[in-house]
């Protein structure tokens, strides 16, 4: 999207802030980056993570060379169905954002939708600069309890259960968003209002975490 007044994400955080995040589970709302491209924050440039023997860097996935890479997400509960497209970084270590609304990006340099750990990160714009709504708007109306199912190359689809929603500042997404390790989950990001143009745009992003159903 050649608007940066309508880019998801806020400015990068450094790794060692935020350790937590100053979310309200199932809540609702609340500064952009000037960034050309949109910037999810914490997001490790891929040469970077790759240089510090991050698994997941070298290439889809999280080292094991054997994940499949998603092709769509769909949450039936709400109407969310999107086709995904693998996404990097910028020059600036700014997570890019397809800028098609209808498509979601998944991080290519952590862990693929089904690994069985860390944080596998899909991503979405809530609207175009025409006002058009993107797949990810959907996702205000998402619950606890709603079904996740990503459909992936050459694999069965990984599915997951959502256990919570949370809204923070786009300066403050934590980064354990982006982790490489621990429980795997699902986590799904897209802008929040209000929506201030003369601050850039969206202030805050919507994040929603799944955990995968077991069986």
């Amino acid at each position: 999207m050649p608007d940066t007044a309508r880019r998801l994400i806020g400015p990068a955080v450094a790794a060692a802030a935020l350790a937590a995040a100053t979310a309200v589970v199932l809540g609702v709302a609340g500064p952009p980056a000037p960034a050309p491209a949109a910037d999810f924050g914490a997001a490790p440039s891929a040469p970077a993570a790759a240089a510090a023997g991050v698994p997941g860097t070298t290439g889809p996935g999280d080292g094991t060379g054997r994940q499949a890479p998603p092709e769509r997400v769909r949450v039936p509960g709400i109407g969310l169905d999107a086709r995904v497209e693998g996404v990097g970084v910028t020059g600036q270590g700014a997570m890019t954002v397809p800028d098609d609304p209808s498509v979601a990006g998944w991080y290519r340099y952590g862990p693929a939708p089904g690994s069985p750990r860390g944080s596998a990160v899909l991503v979405g714009h809530v609207d175009n600069d025409t006002g058009d709504l993107g797949e990810f708007a959907a996702l205000s109306e998402v619950r606890r309890g709603d079904t996740v199912e990503v459909r992936r190359a050459e694999a069965g689809p990984a599915v997951y259960r959502v256990v919570s929603r949370a809204t923070v500042p786009k300066d403050e997404l934590p980064p354990s968003v982006f982790r490489r390790t621990g429980a795997p989950v699902l986590t799904l990001i897209t802008c929040a209002p209000p929506f201030d143009p003369d601050r850039g745009g969206y202030l805050a992003n919507l994040v929603v975490t799944a955990e995968p159903v077991e069986g």
